[in-house]
This record gives C-alpha cells, structure tokens and sequence, in this order.
C-alpha cells in the first residue's frame, strides 16, 4: 500500500513534503502569465505540467464560492495536442500524487484535474464544516486522507473496498457505524454515490456544485453567442473579452473547456485566432 499522508494536523502537515506542487516551476509559469495573459498566446503548449500550472493561476477568481484551482481534462486537450502524452502525464501525475482526477456531472467524459494540495485546502474546508456539524467525526476524515487517498487514484471506489480498505480501517466494525460514515463522508462532498450502481461512489470535490451549474449554462452561452453570428465565428480576442451572465467563471475557461471538447475550433488568420462553432 502508498504510503500514506498523516492525519489533520498543521504542525504534520508541514513537514510532509511531496514530490512536486503547483508552485513548482512558478517563476516561468507566473513569468509568462504576466506577461501575455490572453488565450490565443498561452493556447498551445508541450508539457502537461506545464500547461496545468498556467491554468492554475488562470483559474477565474470566484465571488460566491470559496474554492481551490480546478482544470479540466478537456482544456488540457486543448493546450497539449498530443492526447496520448496527456494521458500518459496525467496517470504518472496521479502515481507521484502530485494531482487527483474527479468524474463530474456535468457529462459523460466531464473529468476535472486538482493539485493534491489544492484537493487538501478544499477537503479541510470542508472537514471544518462538518465537525462544526458532529464532533464525533474527526476519526473518519483522517482515516479517508492516510489510507484511502494515497492508496486508490482511481477516480471512483466500490462499496467493499471501502469498508475493508485497511484492517485498523474505522468502516470495518460493523453494519450501523460503516454506513453512519460513509454518510458522512458523502455528506462532507468527499464521495457521492453513483446512480447506475449503489455500490460504487465517485471521489468528489467539496463544495464544487454552484460552479457546475455555471459550468453548464456558460458553455451553452458562448456556443449560444457564437450561434448568433452570421458565419458563427469571432476572434478568439474579442470572444475573450465577453462578460457571460450565467456562469462565475469567465470566458477563458470555457473556451479552453469547448476547444478541447470539440465543440468549437480555432482557425488562425490574418487578423487572429478565429474560434468558430465545430460542425462535425
């Protein structure tokens, strides 16, 4: 089994160093951010990690909702082209621990991408607000991040693996306390369970479900307003500089979001990047 991460603790979790970080690199990252911060100069890039740390501090700073840096897999497939050495990067990412994946709800292949200590701001937030709920739930939270974290990267978990995950597990004394934690763990947004199967959960982000609401409608938005035009094309510089009205985050993100799905194309000309409604 991965070795796992300590329990909450400040002073512990100070000292647990990780291979890498979203702050690695960041002197060239932040650099070039600052100095092009428009999406057709920070479109295409060769490094996977890279590419994530950009879009890290991209990332649409939110008014309503408190939460950590987010990017999704299809807005990494709009940056790197190579698809494979994506998945490749992604899955050595996972092993190191440096990132977790997180299926959404939002579509068949919604995937969202978070920096591991990122994920660990988002879930003590989230830790907080349930022990403020129950003070008899301490145990099951440091449970889930030293040994389910570390030793299951898959993005979901079945119902027996989790309560027999670990022979000191706290889901394995019996029927009344491992259902009474998994529903807090579900409760806290940790896990959610799917419904096709009962027995399967999704690991999820906290907190996370304003924003795909917005997620949702602002893609419907912008193809709605590059519908609008007569060849259903604009300038991916003036697109940029649109305000959306149904969704906190800004158009940047999803246009990385809509390139990478497919669902609009860029076509370079004389005057710029064009991006235009895909109709294949």
């Amino acid at each position: 089994m991965a070795e796992p991460w300590p329990p909450y603790s400040s002073s512990s979790r100070g000292k647990k160093k990780r291979p890498r970080s979203p702050n690695d690199d960041a002197t060239s990252s932040q650099g070039r951010t600052e100095n092009s911060t428009s999406l057709e100069d920070n479109l295409i890039f060769s490094d996977t990690l890279i590419a994530l740390q950009l879009m890290r501090t991209q990332f649409p700073k939110l008014e309503k909702v408190v939460t950590q840096p987010f990017i999704l897999q299809s807005q990494l497939y709009s940056s790197v082209k190579d698809r494979t050495q994506v998945d490749r990067d992604l899955e050595s990412l996972k092993k190191d621990r440096v990132l977790r994946v997180f299926k959404l709800n939002t579509g068949q292949d919604d995937h969202a991408i978070m920096f591991m200590d990122d994920y660990l701001k988002q879930m003590e937030s989230a830790v907080r607000r349930s022990k403020g709920k129950n003070q008899d739930c301490s145990e099951v939270f440091e449970w889930f991040e030293k040994y389910v974290l570390p030793s299951k990267l898959d993005v979901s978990i079945d119902h027996l693996e989790l309560v027999s995950f670990s022979q000191c597990s706290l889901l394995s004394h019996g029927g009344d306390a491992r259902d009474k934690h998994i529903t807090l763990l579900m409760n806290a947004g940790l896990l959610t369970r799917q419904l096709i199967d009962p027995n399967m959960y999704w690991f999820s982000i906290p907190s996370i479900g304003p924003i795909l609401k917005g997620l949702t409608q602002g893609r419907k938005e912008v193809l709605s307003l590059l519908n609008r035009r007569k060849y259903k094309e604009m300038l991916l510089s003036s697109l940029e500089k649109t305000r959306l009205r149904l969704s906190p985050l800004d158009v940047r993100f999803h246009l990385r979001d809509l390139i990478g799905s497919g669902q609009i194309k860029t076509v370079q000309t004389a005057t710029g990047l064009l991006a235009r409604v895909s109709t294949d």
